[in-house]
């Protein structure tokens, strides 16, 4: 990716406008109509039909939105200044019938195509897990078949739910069923919990998953998981979906289907930093239900993941 020829037009100046104040959009950027054009877009997609326990992830993009008020220009740890190397803006939220789930997907699928134009990459906000087989057709249409790398608790490649292809449970099953993703390249982050099945496993190495769980971050040093997950990834284009529950549901108790064991927000975002030489061509951020949310703690979460994802594309930008 080629930053924009542009300065880039950056958040509010919080010594000016107090934090609490300027415009609603993610980190208080500006809006995609105010620039002559971004190199990353921040989508919302605000959608829950697709859940099997609690709602309420429809909510998810507003409250990330107002958890990103404190974020910074300058990221330290990554020694980039995101906002300054690229032309990041909020594209509002798409308009999703929440009363039909084929629909809703096909209505994804043709609002992330107009949004992401030409170069022109999307950071989705979420809304529930159902949202990442569209964005993987538009993702997959652009660039040919893509490696994911996805963090969650759960597989996510469930054959249905009561009868149902396209829940929150099923994005990746379909996905590798419709040729999207690179079969020889796709992990999973941070797995944990009971299964229905042994045969959940097997069916999920078949779909082209390698699995690395929960449990290995308790005992393997964090640089050797971030080595095993670059491997796994290689070279070519990624899609990075984070379901916030990877987390433990003590760093992120809004969500619709938490489960103990989970990883750290400091472990999350290690993992992320780390990601500056992968050809990130997309990436969403789902499950935050703030109905469940105590004092922003999973909306601060989120912000944050949304913030070291762009940073590190602000970096990668260098090289793709």
């Amino acid at each position: 990716m080629t930053p924009s020829p542009q300065t880039p037009q950056g958040p509010v100046d919080a010594t000016k406008i107090p934090r609490y104040a300027g415009p609603p959009t993610f980190a208080r950027l500006p809006r995609l109509d105010e620039v002559p054009d971004a190199d990353i877009a921040i989508l919302g997609i605000p959608f829950d039909s697709g859940v099997s326990y609690r709602p309420g992830a429809r909510f998810g993009p507003e409250h990330i939105r107002a958890s990103s008020k404190l974020l910074r220009p300058y990221n330290p740890a990554l020694d980039t200044s995101p906002f300054a190397r690229m032309q990041v803006a909020d594209a509002g939220d798409l308009a999703i019938n929440p009363f039909d789930i084929a629909e809703a997907i096909e209505q994804i699928q043709t609002g992330a195509t107009r949004v992401a134009t030409g170069d022109r990459r999307l950071l989705v906000l979420g809304g529930d897990h159902t949202i990442a087989l569209p964005l993987l057709r538009v993702a997959a249409e652009r660039h040919g078949p893509v490696a994911v790398v996805h963090f969650d608790a759960h597989l996510d490649t469930w054959d249905t739910y009561f009868g149902a292809p396209y829940t929150h449970g099923t994005p990746f099953r379909r996905a590798s069923e419709e040729g999207l993703l690179d079969k020889s390249r796709c992990l999973h982050v941070g797995t944990r919990g009971p299964l229905y099945a042994d045969t959940d496993l097997a069916d999920d190495t078949h779909l082209g998953f390698q699995v690395l769980p929960s449990t290995d971050f308790t005992v393997h040093p964090l640089p050797d998981l971030i080595t095993r997950m670059k491997q796994r990834l290689g070279d070519g284009p990624v899609y990075l979906s984070v379901d916030i529950d990877v987390l433990d549901p003590a760093h992120a108790p809004g969500t619709g289907t938490p489960e103990a064991g989970g990883l750290t927000s400091r472990e999350l975002l290690a993992m992320l930093r780390a990601m500056t030489d992968l050809n990130l061509v997309g990436a969403d951020i789902v499950e935050v239900a703030p109905a469940y949310d105590h004092v922003q703690i999973t909306g601060i979460a989120a912000a944050h993941v949304a913030y070291e994802i762009l940073s590190a594309i602000s970096l990668a930008s260098r090289t793709f």
